[in-house]
């Protein structure tokens, strides 16, 4: 079994965590940690938004996963 991590963004380097971690082998499995509305260096973006706070939360799994 392999595991590879993914990290479209390198922010998350200096809090050691992955935003997902592929296991391959007998069997593939994807784990997404918790995702934010961050910008692609960390930064917390659309501040008293919650509107465009929730689509970017949204849209960053979606960097992860292409």
């Amino acid at each position: 079994m392999d595991t590879r991590e993914i990290n479209p963004w390198t922010w998350q380097d200096g809090f050691g965590f992955a935003h997902a971690r592929e296991v391959t082998g007998a069997t593939r499995i994807l784990t997404l940690s918790g995702q934010c509305a961050t910008d692609a260096t960390g930064a917390p973006q659309h501040p008293g938004d919650m509107a465009g706070q929730l689509a970017l939360a949204v849209a960053n799994p979606g960097e992860v996963l292409a």
